[in-house]
């Protein structure tokens, strides 16, 4: 018997934190990742993040969508801000320039759902993320879903199942401003 699942959009910045959210979500929906994340600096670190999602989405057979990589662009976008402190207006932007490219995405690609893994990251704001989710959806007119999935041990849950998997775990968040803390 065929359980009809919604078809959702999930913004992943890193395997580690994918697989365990992904895995959250395919109980209710058809998951697809949308790898986008113009913020990772170097260009090396991007390539290996993106192959341990590469990698994430073969074992979990999900569809694996390829947002571009134009740090350059994000540059310009977070100028003026580069010396902010972690959780300050650079952060909120980032978050902001990697949900739109994604509700933007799910629009296009005709999905009904987006969401994105950030909210799992203890360094991340999640009221923040969730405005800006839900000022995307009323703009895109795709629902975000909206679960901060740090809650119930979730960060932890996914170390563990990141050591599980055997994936490469970062120990900053991608922009070569996050390297100083």
């Amino acid at each position: 018997m065929y359980i009809f699942k919604p078809k959702l959009l999930l913004h992943i910045c890193c395997g580690g934190c994918g697989a365990y959210v992904a895995q959250i979500l395919k109980k209710k929906y058809r998951v697809s990742l949308f790898l986008y994340n113009p913020n990772i600096f170097p260009e090396e670190e991007y390539a290996k993040r993106g192959e341990e999602v590469a990698k994430i989405a073969n074992d979990t057979k999900l569809n694996l969508i390829l947002g571009d990589y134009d740090h350059e662009g994000w540059l310009k976008e977070i100028k003026g801000h580069e010396s902010d402190q972690e959780r300050g207006e650079r952060c909120f932007i980032c978050y902001k320039i990697r949900m739109t490219k994604t509700a933007k995405m799910a629009k296009i690609k005709k999905f009904k759902y987006f969401t994105t893994t950030l909210s799992i990251s203890p360094h991340k704001d999640y009221p923040i993320i969730s405005r800006i989710g839900h000022e995307l959806e009323k703009k895109y007119g795709v629902k975000f879903v909206d679960q901060n999935f740090k809650k119930q041990d979730g960060f932890k849950k996914s170390v563990c199942l990141s050591k599980e998997l055997n994936l490469y775990r970062q120990d900053y968040c991608g922009c070569e401003f996050s390297r100083r803390y």
